[in-house]
């Protein structure tokens, strides 16, 4: 047993490995496809092969009589039952929301939409059958281009027409900061659709007993859910139990209300036994949501000196064909990170929302952020050029200074800490930044086909969803909140009750480690509980970056709850005044006299018996918090790349990449550098990879993984990586985000570098994904044209 002055080594950055990887790793686990319910059926969807088309009728005659088939049913057959998936975000007052049925009845409006749903005893026996479903349309003009869905005389998606929203936002005299400014640059940038790839695909299993539903799925949101299912399709919430077991990824496409989960209730409830839904790769690139998908066109006003003005950015994003549950709010979360870490006079921002007939558009890996960050790091650059600066220089020259924190941006964001100086610092050390700049110079005197380049990314983000107040001033749909319990049983082990519930992140040795440090038990003592909205009746789940700096900080409430609790006891048992009571590592003790002190584990038996107790006192130290932050948090860092391109074939190859982050006080290093490596490799991958082709008839060609291109690690560099630290204010633990910081910070990066690389040629973009065709055609382009003759800025 430790005394206060042989205290245990702190829990919190300490490098664990994490617990949970010893069923995760060894498949010794239960994923939503492992589920086996006596009685259980499968389902099998037929889906629309067209991207706009009128149903006229579907006849699931023929597939009813196949061997193994239980059932069959069109859209039409739960017309009056299913609702409309929910969308939580109504961003504007005059949004143009149409209802959205989780299986089609009249109309398709994507590729992929579900119109008739086969049950039978198993799953390939149900995706025989769909074939004989047979299902009759009319064809409609598709709709694709965002830019066309907008011109007069485009044909329709919705009745109401093509234009979701229109969400302005000024802060400052725009006009007055572009009138007369001496430079002015404006450039159009394209977010390609890109398509989540969680390692688990969906999946569903429902089961009714009686009048009680449990849906087991593969999701983020166990909460939201129940809540949804409760609030929008007749069932009352106290009856319905989601279980999110451990799943295998998220990333956002998990941060859903889907068809397949409703209409998996709807049908369980219908043939009174469980039925079961697990996705293909290729049905998931069909109708996982999508992520990205914009239209940037961004200007920014300077100074001679490089001093910024103003900035306006004028935004198209594609909703797709519906609005699923944030997708109307996720170009939003963005709006307020344009002016990223710069100062400036005035900021100007709109974005119109526009319904095209492809798959819905959703949150995805830091779901706005990182469209906004792309921009304004992207146009940073071209700045520079124009002004004849280093990027590094003029981002420096117009970046919040440390000692100005805490900082109310243009965007009105108050940013709580920071240090860009520090990181910029350390990044360009382990870059070694001013011997790459020598190197490029001299490759390019030489004329090496072969040209190095070097890109760019200094960068903050807004994450951990919250404060209430602020997300409901933005008309979305929940709070920002977060809850915990922590129960301390009578042997004194700890069991910790979360409503953020993981999908990769080590939220159970996180959350014990947090534990205990605070109540000084040991790390194997405590067992982290989610996921399971009987266990874990209160929750808002888990993206956004939130878990920690917003469940971490509930979990730190009830700790410091159980504590208060203990200190009544224990001065009870020592027969000293609770104002005496002091508690140090781990160990509550009489003010002054350590030595006959008592550990919480030994007040937790006192409390079970119950013997000797005082008066008055419920004997029981379990303790709730549920904590609601004051701000949201604000990491950030500086990002550098070195790209290689060859300009005869134009393939690049990434020579270095560094990245030096902050992300405040670090609970456990392993698992913060798990982030940012995946994170890095997100955004490198729509810099270079990934992207969702649709061909004119809205088909979508990337439907499998040979199509779509996810960069395995073969095709990726050694990341160097490194933090700097200022602890958050606006919560205890000084924590701050972590989970999309990389992929925030890298596209923009990578893209630079190229550009970067380019430059002389006169090429000041490529068009996401760069792949050695684009690169090539961008290169070829340019010769054509002689753009690159008299150089072309650095």
């Amino acid at each position: 047993m430790t005394t206060d002055t042989q205290a245990a080594a702190p829990e919190l950055g300490k490098a664990r490995l994490r617990k949970e990887d010893a069923r995760l790793l060894t498949g010794q686990t239960n994923w939503t496809d492992n589920i086996v319910l006596p009685g259980m059926l499968h389902m099998c969807f037929v889906r629309s092969p067209f991207a706009h088309a009128r149903i006229t009728s579907v006849d699931v005659s023929a597939a009813r009589d196949v061997p193994g088939v239980i059932a069959a049913f069109s859209g039409a057959d739960f017309a009056d039952e299913q609702a409309s998936l929910p969308c939580g975000w109504p961003v504007t007052e005059d949004i143009v929301m149409p209802p959205h049925p989780p299986m089609a009845t009249d109309e398709v409006r994507y590729v992929g939409e579900a119109v008739a749903v086969v049950i039978a005893r198993d799953r390939y026996e149900a995706a025989d059958a769909i074939a004989a479903v047979d299902v009759n349309y009319e064809p409609l003009p598709p709709v694709l281009d965002m830019r066309a869905a907008l011109e007069e005389g485009s044909p329709k998606v919705h009745e109401a027409g093509n234009k979701c929203y229109v969400w302005p936002f000024v802060q400052g005299d725009i006009d007055a900061a572009f009138r007369d400014a001496p430079v002015v640059v404006e450039r159009t940038y394209r977010q390609q659709r890109l398509i989540p790839c969680a390692m688990e695909p969906r999946a569903v299993v429902a089961s009714w007993v009686a009048d009680e539903v449990t849906l087991w799925s593969s999701t983020q949101i166990p909460h939201v859910l129940r809540f949804a299912l409760g609030a929008f399709f007749g069932i009352p919430e106290q009856n319905i139990r989601v279980i999110a077991p451990d799943v295998g990824g998220g990333f956002g496409s998990k941060l859903q209300v889907t068809a397949e989960e409703v209409l998996a209730v709807l049908v369980a409830r219908k043939l009174g036994r469980p039925v079961k839904w697990t996705e293909s790769r290729s049905e998931g690139n069909l109708t996982v949501h999508h992520g990205r998908d914009q239209w940037q066109t961004i200007r920014v006003a300077a100074d001679r000196d490089g001093r910024l003005r103003g900035l306006d950015v004028d935004l198209l994003a594609d909703m797709g064909a519906y609005l699923m549950l944030v997708t109307p709010g996720i170009p939003l979360l963005g709006a307020f990170m344009y002016p990223a870490i710069y100062k400036m006079d005035a900021y100007s921002f709109k974005c119109t929302g526009v319904f095209t007939t492809k798959m819905p558009t959703d949150a995805y890996r830091g779901a706005g952020r990182p469209e906004a960050t792309f921009a304004i790091e992207r146009i940073m650059d071209e700045l520079a050029v124009e002004l004849g600066m280093d990027p590094l220089e003029l981002r420096e020259r117009n970046w919040i200074k440390h000692e100005e924190f805490p900082y109310t941006t243009i965007a009105t964001l108050v940013y709580d800490s920071g240090n860009y100086e520090a990181a910029t610092a350390r990044a360009k050390e382990l870059f070694g930044y001013d011997e790459l700049r020598a190197e490029q110079k001299a490759r390019r005197e030489s004329g090496d086909p072969v040209q190095l380049g070097i890109g760019i990314s200094t960068f903050t983000e807004m994450c951990g969803l919250a404060p209430s107040r602020v997300v409901g001033s933005l008309r979305y749909g929940v709070g920002g909140w977060e809850n915990a319990t922590v129960r301390v049983l009578a042997t004194g082990k700890i069991e910790v009750v979360t409503g953020s519930s993981a999908h990769g992140q080590g939220h159970e040795t996180a959350w014990s480690q947090i534990v205990a440090d605070k109540l000084g038990v040991p790390f194997e003592d405590i067992r982290v509980l989610h996921g399971d909205t009987q266990v874990s009746a209160k929750g808002m789940d888990t993206y956004g970056s939130r878990s920690l700096t917003v469940g971490g900080i509930a979990l730190a409430g009830a700790c410091d709850k159980v504590i208060d609790k203990a200190k009544r006891v224990a001065a009870h048992l020592m027969e000293a005044s609770e104002n005496d009571i002091e508690f140090v590592n781990g160990r509550l003790h009489v003010r002054g006299d350590p030595e006959q002190g008592r550990t919480i584990q030994e007040i937790a038996l006192a409390t079970f018996t119950a013997h000797n107790f005082p008066d008055g006192t419920e004997p029981s130290l379990d303790s709730e918090h549920t904590f609601d932050p004051e701000n949201f948090s604000f990491p950030h860092g500086t990002h550098l790349c070195a790209t290689e391109v060859d300009t005869e074939t134009g393939r690049v190859t990434i020579r270095s990449y560094v990245a030096v982050d902050d992300v405040g006080k670090v609970v456990n290093p392993l698992i913060v550098e798990g982030q940012v490596h995946g994170g890095i490799v997100q955004g490198i991958a729509q810099a270079l990879y990934e992207e969702a082709v649709y061909d004119d008839d809205g088909n979508l060609l990337t439907t499998t993984l040979a199509d779509y291109l996810v960069p395995s690690a073969a095709d990726l560099p050694h990341l160097t990586t490194d933090r700097t630290e200022t602890p958050a204010t606006t919560n205890p633990l000084g924590v701050k985000g972590v989970g999309e910081a990389g992929t925030i910070a890298s596209t923009p990066a990578v893209v630079n570098a190229i550009v970067d690389a380019l430059r002389p040629m006169g090429i000041d973009d490529v068009p996401m994904p760069c792949t050695p065709e684009r690169v090539w055609r961008a290169i070829q382009s340019a010769r054509d044209t002689g753009a690159g003759q008299n150089g072309g800025g650095q």
